[in-house]
């Protein structure tokens, strides 16, 4: 077990992550505003709530208008009664991050470990059965 499981450590030593700079800004933004959040008196918790109440209430109104948008979609023998303002997702250009993949090779490691573990059971056995041998 102790060979697997240097192996598994050398696979993941062998791990290359690297992080884009503008997801490395924006994760250290979240992370200092969460600090200032929870490090904030409590009357500036009381506050932030009508903040937290509008983002809500913007969520729910924008779910309210996709669902609105899918169900009276072309073809739908209802028309619709406005226009609903929910931008096209598809014309968004989101950054594309660099993902570099490298398949894992885990089934020789597996079936190296097995065929030790069958080994021990086999001499375990054989100790056994001699042992009984003598006894009996």
């Amino acid at each position: 077990m102790d060979k697997f499981a240097e192996r598994l450590r050398d696979d993941a030593a062998r791990i290359d992550v690297t992080v884009a700079p503008e997801l490395e800004a924006r994760i250290r933004a979240s992370l200092e505003a969460t600090e200032r959040a929870a490090g904030a008196p409590e009357r500036e918790r009381k506050a932030s709530l009508p903040r937290w109440w509008a983002t809500t209430l913007t969520g729910a109104a924008l779910a309210a208008a996709v669902i609105v948008a899918l169900n009276l979609r072309p073809g739908s023998t209802v028309e619709p009664a406005i226009e609903s303002g929910v931008p096209d997702l598809a014309a968004v250009d989101l950054p594309r991050v660099p993902l570099r993949v490298e398949p894992a090779v885990l089934t020789s490691p597996l079936e190296e470990e097995y065929a030790h573990l069958k080994s021990d059971l086999e001499k375990a056995e054989k100790a056994v059965r001699e042992q009984l041998d003598s006894v009996f």
